[in-house]
């Protein structure tokens, strides 16, 4: 029943400009430490035997501010990664991208390393909430960014863009759409702002439009993204072109993790277990364990495989096969049965033979419709 999937490989680059007052990822300011992509590859080398025989489908290169990369180390990274794993064919291979660090040659290099993704951090191009953001970059500069990007060759970029920010208004926020509508990406990622713990916006709360201001720009945003042809596949997304490397995340498939906190999910046929790995958080932690060759990633057994793999799956519009649920987890769809039910009497879930997918209510609904699963 339960199968192996497939494999993408996700790359943490941890430093940035200035960490922005909203971020709660494993971001640093300061100098990028040498000797990095070497700490990389070798944690790659102690994950090798997670491969089973499976090509590498998706590459993400997450952060931080993976841009401030310099060619020379991501084309020691591609050399590296080339020689150690088998790559398929039609590799997706996303960079995360601030446009305040854009340079045209740069980024052409970074194209022909191997790259053929861009995911560009945005969250508006309005100068004012750039500036209540925290960002490094103007309006103006996040349009150049895109428009050069596309020159130099980049024909799939998303777009990442934030609502229900301060003294935002509907109109603004449709504004804000519109701009990056134009510059006819691939992808939009259009989510709301959220005060996350452990940031300074959460120790210092800015005054954020009322919640159904803020539900008002969230439905209006999704009905404009829909219209000018942007189909929403998940919560936040909307594209013709999904990214394979969330996708793969979103039905549970595996992935390896290398970098400063990086997280990995990996399924082990020999042992029928799926487990989650973690690397060192801090940098300087992280770099000396992999200098000083001190071994594996903390490992952790997924315990409620059944709610993990509800917890991202719910997040597809279209929903899942139980077919895929049962070779993801291992499990009989038929263990689910009072749970679904409860779904499916609270108009949370719809359920056609053995598709499953959220209702529209539930998809709006969604963390309610989640939790269930978690009883």
């Amino acid at each position: 029943m339960l199968e192996l999937p497939p494999l993408s490989l996700y790359i943490h680059y941890p430093w940035c400009v200035k960490k922005c007052p909203y971020c709660d990822f494993n971001s640093h300011e300061g100098e990028i430490q040498t000797d990095y992509i070497k700490a990389l590859l070798k944690d790659l080398d102690n994950e090798l035997k997670y491969l089973q025989n499976r090509k590498i489908h998706s590459i993400f290169i997450g952060g931080g501010t993976p841009s401030l990369m310099s060619v020379s180390d991501a084309s020691e990274l591609f050399d590296g990664l080339k020689k150690r794993l088998s790559l398929a064919k039609s590799i997706e291979i996303t960079l995360e991208a601030n446009p305040g660090t854009f340079e045209v040659e740069k980024f052409a290099q970074f194209r022909e390393a191997g790259i053929n993704r861009l995911s560009i951090g945005v969250q508006s191009f309005n100068n004012n909430q750039l500036k209540f953001l925290g960002r490094i970059h103007s309006g103006e500069e996040a349009t150049q960014a895109i428009s050069e990007a596309k020159k130099v060759g980049f024909d799939n970029i998303n777009i990442d863009l934030m609502y229900g920010l301060k003294a935002q208004t509907i109109e603004l926020c449709m504004e804000d759409l519109m701009s990056a509508i134009n510059l006819s990406p691939s992808h939009i990622s259009f989510y709301q702002l959220t005060l996350e713990a452990n940031t300074l916006f959460a120790k210092y709360p800015p005054k954020l439009p009322l919640e159904k201001k803020i539900w008002d720009m969230g439905e209006k945003g999704a009905a404009l993204l829909i219209e000018n042809g942007f189909r929403q596949y998940e919560v936040s997304a909307y594209g013709e072109r999904p990214s394979q490397h969330n996708i793969n995340y979103w039905e549970f498939g595996d992935y390896i993790g290398i970098g400063a906190g990086a997280h990995g999910k990996i399924t082990d046929m020999n042992s029928k277990t799926i487990f989650r790995t973690l690397k060192p958080k801090s940098p300087n932690d992280y770099l000396i364990k992999f200098q000083s060759n001190a071994g594996d990633s903390n490992i952790k057994k997924i315990d409620n495989v059944a709610f993990e793999f509800m917890l991202n799956s719910l997040r597809l519009k279209d929903g899942f096969s139980t077919q895929l649920f049962e070779s993801r987890t291992g499990q009989s769809i038929e263990n689910l049965s009072p749970k679904l039910e409860k779904a499916l009497d609270l108009g949370l879930l719809m359920k056609d033979d053995n598709w499953i997918k959220p209702s529209e209510k539930g998809f709006n609904f969604l963390n309610d419709l989640q939790e269930i699963f978690l009883e």
